[in-house]
């Protein structure tokens, strides 16, 4: 990374993002980088970091359109290295311009969105077609969504937590007008306090679970505000 630029936007609570930027390609490139440090657990489908565990950071970094490297998960640590983010950590990309975020808050619950609708469409789709797609393997339009929850979750919880935001995103994009309920390269990392000793976690983040709830509102939000609108010719 080659600057440090000030976040676009205030940012209050837990979840505080950097935004870096770097030359590559020879185009200016941006990447959103949050370190809160150790104590959080994190669920996540990122090629780099994915699954559950602690980690000390998330990266999500923009990458240019036709994007060819096959070593995604080496080059989002090298880039997360450079910035300085030490420890483990999670790394999601997007040809999507990050610098667009959006953030928004729920007592307590906070979530940062990318997105980038380029390549959008329903999960399920007839075989011949996804065969025709190539499976959906591109970079280009991906949601990105990073969770942060103050509390600590079980692991069924974060597993929980993940379908809801994923609920909670087709939702915002079905109200907004857009034909599909994501992308295929779509990725999200949900963060939570570890537990202190004796601390009982969250058995549930369900939509209808207090953190359920809010982490879906947040969601819902920040997907909202992050998705252009459909264009006229596009409906």
């Amino acid at each position: 990374m080659t600057a440090v630029l000030p976040p676009l936007r205030a940012s209050v609570g837990l979840l505080r993002p950097r935004r870096l930027t770097r030359i590559e390609d020879g185009g200016r490139l941006h990447a959103l980088l949050w370190t809160p440090g150790p104590g959080m657990r994190m669920i996540s489908s990122a090629v780099l970091g994915g699954g559950i565990g602690e980690r000390c950071w998330v990266l999500n970094a923009q990458v240019s359109h036709g994007y060819g490297r096959t070593d995604p998960d080496r080059h989002l640590a090298e880039l997360a290295a450079d910035s300085g983010a030490r420890g483990p950590g999670v790394g999601l990309m997007t040809a999507a311009d990050v610098s667009a975020y959006a953030h928004a808050h729920d007592n307590g619950a906070e979530a940062i969105v990318t997105s980038g609708i380029d390549v959008r469409g329903w999960a399920a789709v007839p075989e011949a077609q996804e065969a025709a797609s190539g499976g959906g393997a591109r970079v280009p339009g991906t949601i990105n969504i990073v969770v942060a929850l103050p509390v600590p979750l079980t692991d069924a919880a974060l597993v929980n937590a993940v379908a809801t935001a994923t609920e909670a995103k087709t939702q915002a994009l079905l109200e907004a007008g857009h034909d599909c309920s994501g992308t295929p390269t779509d990725a999200v990392c949900v963060a939570a306090r570890a537990p202190s000793s004796g601390e009982t976690p969250h058995a549930f983040a369900g939509p209808r679970s207090l953190w359920g709830a809010r982490l879906a509102r947040v969601v819902h939000r920040a997907v909202h505000d992050a998705t252009p609108s459909p264009s006229p010719s596009s409906l």
